[in-house]
């Protein structure tokens, strides 16, 4: 090694105290939350009231721009039950954030955010009674100027969540998922995990051709033919491995456009290895690696929501479907604070 490289190391850091950090950048994303300013203390990952994100706990969303929720409803599962408990499970996950690298983005240094806690449901057993209660939620953080970021939950819990926010003028849609879901009535019932994006272009609140699914494998693709009929871009995860992640990057943001757009992330996307923890797993699926760099591609939409959803920890003994789910949440979140940070720009100055 250098001596003289040397010798100035041991003169700045030989002295440097606990904590102090010279460069002013990571300084600040030290004081963004993750340390105590001056200090090398950090608050303690397993004490505490815990919430999604380690985020500040909110009693509704006034006042933010950004609302994690958690839907704690899975009455619309085909396979394995549990998801009911993935808003908990997530939310026992720390070291989730606050900065991410890739994007060198530090959410809480560009916007307000907060726990607002659960959907209140008044039935565990009527699944149309649990859907209303969804939409009349969203409705209400729509109304307070919130952007959701919601955690279920099984995946039915997106129709009414698009209820609420394509309200008025349907928007667009990433899907990432081991299924299209987009499938008709089953059983009797049109609102299970497997339907809620034909339920939603039905109700008009979704555009079909805004719309990209990505990860698609397993053999229900000829349950899919909605998708087709309906104008969705349909990316199976063969042709993930045939064309390449940049590719699928570059067609989801000719797709969704500069218009408003809704992120869901089922945790089935993710091959079983990565994500045993969900009620409907499928093996060839993608990788946390892979998931992770296609939302770091999708930076710079027109992001208003998204949601993290079929997170079923009672078949993880590790957790880390979980621990996967949290850190996607935590990208939905960059995602969204980059969209927060060019809308508040574009504004007239007089606003």
């Amino acid at each position: 090694m250098d001596p003289k490289k040397l010798e100035e190391l041991r003169r700045k850091y030989g002295p440097a105290g606990e904590g102090e950090i010279f460069d002013p950048f990571f300084r600040s994303v030290a004081e963004a939350g993750e340390f105590e300013p001056g200090s090398g203390s950090h608050p303690l990952p397993y004490g505490g009231i815990r919430t999604l994100l380690d985020a500040p706990l909110s009693r509704g969303p006034e006042g933010l721009d950004v609302a994690l929720v958690g839907v704690p409803m899975d009455l619309g599962v085909t396979n394995r039950a549990g998801a009911r408990h993935g808003p908990r499970a997530i939310r026992g996950v720390e070291r989730i954030g606050p900065y991410e690298p890739a994007l060198k983005c530090v959410p809480a240094r560009m916007l307000k955010y907060g726990d607002i806690g659960d959907v209140p449901f008044r039935s565990r057993f009527s699944l149309e009674e649990c859907h209303r209660d969804i939409e009349q939620h969203f409705n209400l953080i729509r109304s307070a100027g919130a952007l959701p970021l919601a955690v279920g939950g099984d995946h039915s819990i997106t129709a009414p969540i698009l209820r609420a926010l394509g309200r008025g003028k349907p928007v667009g849609l990433v899907h990432i998922d081991a299924h299209a879901d987009t499938m008709g009535v089953y059983e009797g019932s049109k609102f299970h995990h497997g339907g809620p994006f034909r339920t939603a272009v039905l109700d008009g609140v979704l555009d079909p051709t805004r719309t990209i699914q990505i990860g698609m494998r397993g053999t229900a693709d000829f349950l899919w033919e909605f998708s087709y009929e309906s104008g969705m871009t349909v990316v199976p995860a063969d042709e993930i491995d045939r064309r390449g992640i940049d590719w699928v990057i570059r067609r989801a943001l000719e797709v969704v456009g500069e218009q408003p757009t809704y992120v869901s992330f089922d945790v089935d996307a993710l091959d079983p290895v990565f994500a045993p923890g969900t009620g409907t797993p499928e093996v060839g699926g993608l990788t946390t690696r892979e998931a992770l760099a296609i939302l770091r591609g999708l930076n710079g939409i027109n992001m208003i929501g998204g949601d993290v959803v079929e997170v079923a920890p009672m078949y993880d003994p590790t957790t880390n479907t979980a621990h996967a789910g949290a850190q996607i949440l935590f990208q939905l979140l960059c995602l969204a604070a980059t969209s927060h940070t060019r809308r508040r720009k574009a504004l007239p100055e007089s606003m």
